[in-house]
């Protein structure tokens, strides 16, 4: 039995540092504010109905108080927080741990009727399993999957010590979400944006159906990525990823991210009112420049692109889930400044990516004016986080338009409280519909 899958089972809460406590605090609180903008997304309101109507079961789904399975429950729980690009991610992994982690977790947590505390355990072993599942993947296989694919391992991970399955048994869970995992095609998406996003909804419920069936007896061992690949599993126990999650300022692709910072920063220092600017010159990575919707016809595509949110921030000093639905994705002076938008690639940032997401601005005034921006990096990364104040006030920005504040305000208290009370203090919260 390998290190990786002994960790599963053995991590104990009170050997965790402080700061790793806390953090797997705010990260759920994240997850959760995301999950509660999400909650008015189509795609989200779609999957809660398809889990409600084919997922047969009495779990209650998130935010919506309708029953479906464990497994249903995941995943619409993990298309809800996908379905608004603001959750955390890990830069190795190109993707994003929590997003198909947090639902399986939860659905599988308040099935179980497990505490507070083995709740938060089962994220912090999620985060430090995902991270290292997330780069075995990348380094063994020729393809450039989204977060689903590892992330449905790390479901299956958490599940197991959530439902106390057995090492024997816990191998063959991981065995299956491996195999069955979403292995779908990420850059596909980022050509072709929609609502298939990142695959976290399918990661999750792929762990959770996993772990469903090697409790009665399906074999499907052994993980390749977890028991084959020993070198990318260094570190459990000692070094902690859980403190190396960047986190997102704006609900958009992390790529897109760096540009608008740049091209706010020259218009903040310079004063400049958008309708001067003719021209938007960024030079970025490769991935970057193919997010190249400049006219997305709907929310998802608004959020894989790196022109349109650009657009959005130079006109509205911000990027906020109202500018990226319905009549604002027509904004004229929008479209102008997003067509106007010119990418080039960079040497110098695809040598630094994935680890660095750096991108360089130019603003060309129409009077002939250039502004030359320095290279900037995204927000909030793993190495510059955010307060626990900045957490606090992200989550409520996006949570009380939709719970209303008293609604918000009692989450983030069992939420803080957790660890000294049953998991179902917070998931009761959670798992209601939204009142108006």
């Amino acid at each position: 039995m390998t290190d990786a899958l002994s960790f599963i089972h053995i991590m104990k809460w009170q050997n965790l540092p402080d700061a790793v406590k806390k953090q797997a605090e705010l990260n759920v609180l994240d997850l959760i504010g995301v999950a509660a903008a999400g909650s008015q997304t189509p795609p989200s309101m779609m999957t809660r109905d398809l889990a409600h109507e084919e997922f047969g079961g009495t779990l209650p789904m998130l935010f919506d108080g309708r029953t479906s399975s464990a497994t249903g429950g995941a995943m619409a729980a993990g298309i809800t927080i996908d379905s608004i690009d603001g959750h955390d991610g890990f830069n190795p992994a190109k993707g994003h741990i929590g997003a198909p982690l947090f639902p399986a977790a939860l659905m599988l947590g308040h099935s179980a009727g497990i505490s507070g505390q083995a709740f938060l355990e089962a994220i912090v072993m999620g985060y430090e399993f995902g991270a290292r599942a997330s780069v075995a993947q990348h380094g063994t296989v020729p393809d450039y999957h989204t977060s689903g694919s590892w992330g449905a391992v790390t479901a299956a991970a958490a599940g197991s010590r959530i439902m106390g399955l057995d090492p024997e048994t816990t191998r063959h869970a991981l065995g299956i979400a491996e195999y069955h995992g979403p292995r779908s095609q990420m850059m596909r998406v980022i050509d072709y944006p929609s609502m298939l996003k990142d695959g976290a909804g399918w990661g999750a419920m792929c762990g959770t159906s996993a772990v469903k069936l090697a409790q009665k007896g399906f074999t499907g061992a052994p993980a390749i990525t977890v028991e084959n690949a020993a070198e990318y599993w260094d570190g459990l126990g000692s070094r902690w990823f859980t403190l190396e999650q960047y986190f997102k300022p704006y609900p958009v692709c992390r790529w897109a991210q760096a540009p608008i910072e740049g091209a706010l920063a020259l218009q903040r220092a310079h004063n400049i009112p958008h309708e001067q600017i003719a021209t938007i010159e960024v030079h970025t990575f490769h991935e970057s420049v193919r997010l190249a919707m400049k006219r997305p016809q709907e929310g998802d595509a608004a959020q894989y692109s790196t022109s349109f949110p650009v657009a959005v921030a130079l006109v509205h000093g911000d990027v906020q889930p109202r500018h990226l639905v319905g009549d604002a994705l027509h904004d004229p002076e929008v479209l102008r400044l997003s067509d106007a938008v010119d990418m080039r690639e960079s040497d110098h940032a695809n040598d630094n990516f994935p680890a660095q997401r750096p991108a360089r601005v130019t603003l060309v005034l129409k009077d002939g004016t250039r502004h030359d921006g320095d290279w900037t990096e995204p927000r909030w990364d793993h190495n510059a986080p955010p307060t626990e104040a900045e957490f606090r006030e992200k989550f409520h920005s996006l949570a009380d338009p939709v719970l209303g504040k008293s609604h918000a305000d009692a989450i983030e208290t069992a939420l803080a409280q957790l660890q000294n009370t049953p998991l179902s203090a917070l998931s009761d919260q959670l798992l209601r519909p939204i009142r108006s």
